[in-house]
């Protein structure tokens, strides 16, 4: 039995900063920005959209009602939790009108959460075909005005409705893991920004890279010859470009060149959008999907997936026949090209805004919701309260 995703969506706020703007703010070469980390424009999310609302707009955008009645686990991928407690799942099962007969939970383990998500719906899948899984992916990644990883902020999130005989992508029964106890990256529960030791998390992504694709080598006999594609997480998009290239360095010219090749379109939207931290992977997947000329039927998709602290995962998806009826890339196009521009002082305003952690009443500004149909109203009696419209 085939499992793997049959449908899959993604959702940004309607806002953005253009990176040579803010590099020119900032006394920076435009190009460190562009080429150097490899972004354009960075989504900037309002107030009233958190890792819940743009989870559950970018489920809206995909499930019908038999995905409503079919799907039983809603699995959430995320570091930008709102609740020590309350699971954002629980928000985005009640949201999107999901039969409430579902299990609903959050995972949590950096950027690696929404592949935890996967992994654990196929078995699930597998133990009980009929079903169904919403996987999801949200984040608003933050590191502060001014700071090193300022240019690699983002946000949006991805969903993905996993199940038997899928009509996109055909997941493989076989990974490769890797576990170590690392300070690359974390957030402490008093801070609302991320610390990263950049030049370490690096090199420690591509040594995870290197182990894991030798594992996942050993253990299916596959090799470079056998991929079409390979996509890999996105903390920026240049360092996709840093992990192809250390993947390939001793592999045939013709294969680096066919994997090469698909670089620019697996990169596409991130570029756009900038860190999405669970959902990043899913995205350059998506971007690759879409931008790219019909994939032929059977061609192998590699998928790395790494999250701070850290924990990587190397495994594959086989896509389906006519995989391209079943993708929404106008829609997804034009959810990137219709959004607004924010001066930088508009931006800067931003992002130093945060809901009160006092315990008091807040109303979000809900007038400006041009994009989405969930979003958060406000917070009252200590809690969050979201609507759809």
């Amino acid at each position: 039995m085939n499992i793997g995703i049959d449908k899959i969506g993604f959702y940004t706020p309607d806002q953005y900063v253009d990176m040579e703007k803010l590099a020119e703010k900032r006394g920076v070469e435009p190009a460190k920005y562009t080429i150097g980390i490899g972004q354009e424009r960075m989504a900037v999310a309002p107030l009233h959209e958190d890792a819940v609302s743009m989870a559950a707009n970018a489920a809206l955008s995909i499930l019908d009602d038999e995905d409503r009645k079919n799907i039983d686990l809603v699995l959430f991928g995320t570091e930008s939790g709102v609740d020590h407690s309350k699971s954002g799942a629980v928000w985005v099962h009640h949201l999107t009108d999901i039969q409430e007969n579902a299990g609903s939970f959050e995972l949590k383990q950096a950027c690696y959460g929404a592949t935890a998500g996967i992994k654990m719906a196929m078995g699930h899948i597998a133990l009980n075909p009929e079903s169904k899984a919403l996987i999801l992916g949200a984040d608003i990644a933050k590191y502060g005005l001014n700071t090193s990883g300022e240019p690699t902020q983002g946000a949006g999130a991805v969903a993905m409705v996993l199940s038997s005989d899928p009509r996109i992508l055909a997941l493989d029964n076989d990974s490769a893991s890797l576990t170590k106890d690392i300070s690359d990256f974390w957030r402490p529960l008093y801070s609302d920004y991320a610390f990263v030791d950049g030049k370490y998390s690096n090199e420690a992504y591509l040594s995870f890279l290197k182990d894991v694709w030798g594992k996942y080598k050993e253990k299916t006999a596959r090799d470079l010859k056998d991929f079409e594609a390979v996509c890999f997480h996105l903390p920026y998009t240049k360092m996709a470009k840093k992990a192809l290239l250390s993947l390939t360095e001793n592999a045939p010219e013709e294969d680096a060149e066919r994997l090469m090749g698909h670089y620019q379109n697996s990169i596409a939207y991130n570029k756009q959008v900038g860190n999405v931290y669970t959902g990043s992977l899913y995205l350059s997947m998506l971007s690759l999907l879409e931008q790219s000329e019909e994939l032929a039927e059977g061609s192998r998709i590699g998928l790395f997936s790494y999250g701070s602290g850290a924990v990587g995962e190397f495994f594959s998806g086989v896509v389906q026949p006519g995989y391209k009826a079943y993708l929404n890339q106008e829609t997804h196009e034009a959810l990137l090209s219709s959004r607004r521009e924010l001066t930088i002082d508009e931006y800067e305003e931003l992002l130093e805004k945060s809901l009160p952690k006092d315990g008091s009443d807040s109303e979000t500004d809900t007038d400006k919701m041009k994009k989405g149909k969930a979003y958060l109203t406000g917070i009252k009696d200590n809690l969050r309260k979201y609507e759809v419209k």
